[in-house]
């Protein structure tokens, strides 16, 4: 995904393949913050896990459709998260374009 994110123009497509490299990062950063609340932490962990699981709503193996489930996950929890975590540590943490993550929050 972070190949097929490099590789297309600027838009929501290019969003949407660079969003899970990018949760993948933040949450690898922020489960180690003191700054993060353990509510927060479960949440984040959570989307985590439902990524790396190979069970799944939708299978995988289904173009476009395949990943949304994961996608839609990972938004939920992030939704859930980011308001317990400190928004300047959530900025922080977060490895791509800040616009997307205004948007994912609202």
């Amino acid at each position: 995904m972070i190949v097929l994110a490099a590789r297309l123009p600027p838009g929501i497509l290019k969003d949407l393949a660079g969003f899970l490299p990018a949760c993948i990062t933040t949450i690898r950063t922020l489960r180690k913050d003191p700054q993060v609340p353990r509510r927060a932490k479960l949440a984040i962990a959570f989307a985590g896990l439902w990524v790396i699981s190979p069970i799944d709503l939708i299978p995988e193996f289904l173009p476009v459709i395949g990943p949304l489930d994961d996608i839609v996950v990972v938004a939920l929890a992030f939704r859930y998260a980011a308001r317990q975590i400190p928004t300047d540590v959530l900025y922080d943490a977060w490895p791509a374009d800040p616009d997307l993550l205004r948007r994912l929050l609202g």
